[in-house]
């Protein structure tokens, strides 16, 4: 089965040996995100509402670099610095999963890269 990597300027650039994503047959592996916008490669200013958006909109552009959209993502795992946070991520989660949402797991770290409130990796599948 074929493996080839994705990367887009659309989203940050990887600050370590892995790739923005791994497409694997008709899977698609994107790495865990944290908010940098990828014009000025740095953390966005604000709370864990605009840190989500970003992370999102970066998992977004991925996506679609690679061909996939976020209806095909089908696994999530979310990292949070803290936990409290819950329902304001879910707030804006939920803008980009109306329907049909993919599974998803959502954990409390004691720390993110750069400071990040939030990491987010997903997991997507075409038919």
């Amino acid at each position: 089965m074929p493996r080839t990597t994705v990367f887009t300027e659309k989203a940050p650039k990887p600050i370590g040996p892995y790739s923005q994503a791994v497409n694997v047959g008709n899977f698609l592996f994107v790495s865990g995100q944290i908010p940098i916008d990828p014009s000025t490669g740095q953390l966005v200013k604000g709370g864990i509402k605009e840190q989500t958006e970003r992370v999102l909109e970066n998992i977004k552009a991925i996506l679609e670099a690679a061909g996939y959209s976020l209806s095909n993502v089908a696994w999530v795992f979310v990292a949070l610095k803290d936990l409290s946070k819950f329902s304001e991520f879910n707030e804006v989660y939920s803008r980009y999963f109306r329907e049909n949402p993919p599974a998803r797991i959502t954990v409390e770290v004691s720390n993110l890269p750069g400071g990040a409130l939030v990491e987010i990796s997903v997991i997507a599948v075409k038919d």
